[in-house]
C-alpha cells in the first residue's frame, strides 16, 4: 500500500527534528559551563610538601578559562631567644617570714640574671602565690608558703645556659623552674623564602594539570594567602656551645609553612 506525505506532514517533521537538534544543543552548552574538580590521584608533586593539602579546580566560560591550584612551602630555621619561667618557693611558720625569705631569694635570683648580661627590661615579675599550710585535720594554719615567679628573656643562646645555671645557684634550695620555649624573633626572610617556594609549587601543579588538558597555562589572575604561619618546634638542632658548667641548651629547629592560591588563565 503506498504512502503518500503531504507537505503539511512534512513540516511537522521538520519542525519536530528542528525541536531535538536544539535540546541536544543546549544540553552541550551547559556540559561546557559547568566547573569540574580535578584531584590529584598520587602523592604531591616536585615542590609540595608531605601532608599538605594538594588540589587544582578548573573552571571555564564563554572566552575566559581558569585553574586554581594551592602551593605550599616550607623553612625551618634556628631559634635565637629563650624565654625561661622561674622562680623561688619558701616556707615558714609566718607569713612575713616566708615572704621575706622568698623577696631575698628573688633579688639574689635577678642580680645573678643582670650580672651575666641579662637586661633590665628582659626580667619580668609574673607571679606571687602566698598559700597557708596546715596539719593533717586542723583548721589552724602551721605555716605558710610563698611562691614568687619571673619570666626572663634569654637573647643569647650560646651563653644561656650559664645564665640559667647562675640564677639557680642564687635561688638555691628555693629556686623553681617551670617553663623553657625556644623562639625565632625574625622571620621575615624565612618567611619570604617559604611564599617563594609555594609560588613555584603552585606553578608546577598548575602546567601538570594544563599539560594533562591538552592546554597552554596562561598568566596569573590571583594570588591569595591562607592563614599565616606559625613556628612549629623541629627538633633537630645539636646542643649548645655554653661551658660544661652550664645548663645545656639544645636549640633545635623551627618549621614555618605557608600555602597560596593561585588562579592561573589557560591560553
Amino acid at each position: 500500500m503506498a504512502s503518500t506525505v503531504t507537505p503539511k506532514a512534512r513540516a511537522a517533521a521538520a519542525g519536530a527534528v528542528a525541536a531535538i537538534l536544539l535540546i541536544g544543543a543546549f544540553a552541550v552548552g551547559a556540559d561546557r559551563g559547568s566547573a569540574t574538580a580535578l584531584t590529584p590521584a598520587g602523592p604531591g608533586t616536585a615542590g609540595s610538601q608531605a601532608g599538605l593539602r594538594s588540589a587544582a579546580q578548573l573552571t571555564s566560560s564563554p572566552g575566559a578559562a581558569r585553574i586554581t591550584v594551592t602551593g605550599n612551602g616550607t623553612v625551618s630555621g634556628t631559634p635565637n631567644q629563650l624565654t625561661l619561667d622561674m622562680g623561688v618557693q619558701v616556707s615558714a611558720p609566718s607569713v612575713a617570714s616566708a615572704l621575706q625569705q622568698a623577696n631575698a631569694a628573688v633579688r639574689r635570683v635577678t642580680a645573678a640574671l643582670r650580672a651575666r648580661g641579662v637586661a633590665a627590661g628582659d626580667v619580668q615579675t609574673s607571679g606571687l602565690y602566698i598559700q597557708p599550710s596546715y596539719s593533717s585535720g586542723s583548721s589552724v594554719p602551721n605555716g605558710y608558703g610563698v611562691n614568687e615567679l619571673l619570666t626572663a628573656t634569654l637573647t643569647h643562646l650560646a651563653v644561656a645556659g650559664g645564665q640559667i645555671e647562675a640564677a639557680v645557684r642564687a635561688g638555691g634550695n628555693a629556686a623553681t623552674v617551670s617553663n623553657v620555649s625556644l623562639s625565632l624573633t625574625d622571620t621575615s626572610v624565612l618567611l619570604a623564602t617559604a611564599r617563594a617556594r609555594a609560588i613555584a609549587d603552585a606553578r608546577v601543579k598548575a602546567a601538570q594539570y594544563a599539560k594533562a588538558l591538552g592546554q597552554q597555562l596562561g598568566p596569573v589572575i590571583s594570588v591569595s594567602d591562607q592563614a599565616s604561619a606559625v613556628p612549629q618546634p623541629f627538633y633537630a638542632g645539636a646542643a649548645g656551645s655554653a661551658a660544661k658548667s652550664a645548663v645545656p641548651i639544645s636549640p633545635g629547629s623551627q618549621q614555618l609553612s605557608i600555602s597560596v592560591t593561585v588562579v592561573y588563565a589557560l591560553a
